[in-house]
């Protein structure tokens, strides 16, 4: 019998709990009755992967239809007016402290576009706890509501201290909406397309920032207050659509496995999927969600045994940084951190007053609103290649393609800054090297300071690593939103030096850190990162991916290796309890092992023991006698038998 037929076997062998309830056993009969798919759970390097990959049809048209509409609402991603707007007289009126004549007048135009993204820098942190408890999508409509009021601040702001708390607030939700968007997006996207899928979140950010800048600049021309309230005014109807529309899509299948809703998962797949919940490749992936959830769990356990609330808390965000997971962060906070720092904020805030220092004051309005635009061309064009160049690839070469026209605009600034009239053609070519910029900019590092995140992280750490990437674009879009204007008066062509300098050591962190995620599940990254090289993961990983194979049904998790070492049993027993949902009571599981046994009955307490009851009610007070029948599965290698002696199917009750 070959090796892999027999693992497959010895996995799928049928262990019924609970035989009495017709509801379960007849979902079961459901699923049993679905084409399996003949996968492997074998790494090449002989270690257990966390489970099979499912073989989806080829319906990208279909997937990417489904992907799209996912991401509607971000279409018109909410951007707050670009601050061009500064260079309206009404606007100058209502804010006196913004007017170029002003004291100061740089130092406060600097902090209040900076407030947003100080903002949206806090609103990252509280964002996971919100997601991993309430839902990705029900977050994504709390944080709107947020956004929509800041919103209403800014619009009616009599002063500019109401203007500025109300772009704080705005922050909070425009942070923490940049963060559940990939977040939901890479939790229900198959990895054939992901990348494709996640680019539209850059491409949203682009549409937003484009729309914005050209509203504002035609209600430039309003004589009276609307030609800056209406602008910030707008921001109001994309959050609405975005908290309203993304009630009817479905709730992320690794949030539903996340909290034990197991059915509700399968579902969701299945809807997502665009296949019936029989369909074998759906209980796939599903198994496969629940091996790399269940196997990231128990090593939470592991690691930080007994610990609870804001200590547990603490302790998990520290985990970002330990031995095992910091290639990750390198790699999440890295592309966030080299985003910002390529400095693509400085064009897009202030490209009027660089365009006007590069000598092109009389064009400086319509040349920033067209860099916007090539910018945009870029993303639609990313999104088309992202999944087929790959994102190494993309982050290499777009650091470098970054830097070149730094270099470029750096020489002749240095040069011609000091009479740009007599020179003309120097300072259309350092506009050409904007373009070339942002066009670079916009087919790599745009998108992937949104991808790359939110596929490095396991499933348990993926909302807080994702967070901490968030909140990286938005600290260092604080410090160069607020850096820029005096880096512009004052250092004049060493700001484009600076800027080179940090495209450049974009590439060698690329090179050294970034690797290659595309066509990879979010579970096959653990191979990639090498997470689970040590002995005792391996186990883990073993049992774990061993018990989802043998899952017929979402109603019955299998307790079996992973679950004992997490009730804290000695390594080493031969053989496995099965139970529903969760861990084996240890003093049970410790008698069941004294002997090995192929078959035998244990009696496991009810709400006194992990296992929790059927849902036809057969329940026992703690400490009482009674329970439900418990079958233990011999773990050891099965003998050689004589083909004819095989047994066929399952055991029976």
């Amino acid at each position: 019998m070959p090796t892999e037929s027999k693992d497959h076997a010895a996995a799928g062998k049928s262990l019924d709990l609970l035989a009495n309830d017709p509801e379960r056993n007849a979902y079961t009969e459901t699923l049993e009755q679905a084409p399996t798919l003949t996968t492997t759970a074998t790494t090449k390097d002989g270690s257990i992967a966390p489970f099979p990959t499912a073989e989806f049809p080829d319906k990208l048209a279909e997937e990417v239809e489904y992907g799209a509409g996912g991401v509607k609402g971000l279409a018109e991603n909410p951007s707050i007016p670009n601050v061009g707007g500064n260079r309206m007289p009404q606007f100058h009126d209502a804010y006196p402290r913004l007017a170029p004549d002003a004291p100061s007048a740089e130092f406060w135009k600097g902090f209040m576009t900076g407030m947003l993204e100080l903002g949206a820098f806090l609103g990252c942190f509280f964002f996971p706890q919100l997601a991993d408890t309430i839902s990705r999508k029900w977050s994504l409509s709390i944080v709107s509501a947020i956004f929509i009021i800041g919103a209403i601040m800014q619009t009616a702001a009599p002063d500019y201290a109401v203007l500025v708390a109300g772009r704080t607030i705005t922050g909070v939700g425009v942070g923490t909406m940049a963060l559940g968007a990939p977040l939901y997006i890479s939790e229900i996207s198959p990895p054939q397309v992901r990348g494709t899928l996640l680019v539209l979140e850059s491409l949203a950010i682009v549409m937003g920032v484009v729309s914005s800048y050209w509203v504002a600049y035609g209600c430039q021309y309003i004589d009276s207050e609307a030609s800056f309230r209406v602008p910030f005014g707008l921001q109001m109807v994309s959050a609405g659509v975005i908290g309203t529309l993304i009630h009817f899509f479905p709730y992320s299948p690794r949030w539903l496995v996340l909290v034990e809703r197991d059915e509700d998962a399968v579902e969701s797949l299945a809807k997502l999927r665009r296949l019936p919940v029989t369909d074998g490749r759906v209980v796939t992936e599903w198994r496969g969600i629940l091996a790399e959830v269940q196997f990231q769990k128990i090593m939470a356990k592991k690691a930080h045994p007994g610990k609870q609330g804001l200590v547990l808390e603490l302790l998990q965000w520290a985990d970002l940084f330990r031995k095992k997971t910091w290639r990750r962060t390198v790699v999440g906070v890295g592309v966030a951190f080299f985003q910002q720092f390529s400095g693509v904020n400085a064009f897009i805030y202030y490209a009027p007053t660089l365009f006007t220092s590069l000598g092109q004051a009389d064009l400086s309005l319509i040349l920033a609103g067209t860099l916007n635009i090539g910018q945009l061309v870029a993303v639609i064009a990313a999104f088309l290649i992202v999944d087929a160049v790959g994102r190494r690839t993309l982050a290499i070469w777009g650091a470098f393609a970054m830097g070149v026209p730094y270099v470029v605009i750096a020489a002749l600034y240095g040069l011609y800054s000091d009479d740009w009239p007599a020179h003309p053609a120097a300072g259309w070519a350092c506009v050409a090297m904007a373009y070339v910029y942002i066009c670079a900019y916009g087919i790599s590092y745009s998108p992937l300071a949104w991808t790359l995140p939110s596929e490095v992280y396991s499933t348990v750490q993926r909302s807080k690593g994702v967070a901490l990437a968030t909140a990286t674009v938005w600290l260092s879009n604080f410090i160069v939103g607020v850096a820029t204007p005096p880096m512009i008066s004052q250092a004049g062509f060493g700001t484009y030096v600076f800027f080179a300098i940090m495209c450049f050591l974009g590439v060698l962190w690329a090179w050294i850190f970034v690797p290659e995620t595309k066509g990879k599940t979010l579970e096959e990254l653990d191979d990639v990162f090498g997470d689970a090289t040590g002995q005792e993961e391996h186990e883990v990983m073993r049992s774990v991916a061993a018990e989802a194979q043998a899952c017929s049904r979402p109603a019955s998790r299998l307790c079996g290796v992973s679950m004992m070492n997490a009730a804290g049993l000695e390594d080493g027993f031969s053989s496995a309890p099965v139970c529903t949902n969760d861990d084996l009571p240890g003093q049970q599981v410790r008698e069941a092992q004294k002997e090995h046994v192929e078959e035998q009955k244990i009696l496991v307490p009810g709400p006194a023991g992990f296992c929790k009851p059927p849902s036809h009610g057969h329940t026992r007070k703690p400490g009482k006698p009674g329970g439900w029948d418990i079958r233990v599965r011999d773990l050891r290698p099965e003998p050689e038998r004589e083909p004819e002696r095989e047994p066929e199917g399952g055991y029976s009750p």
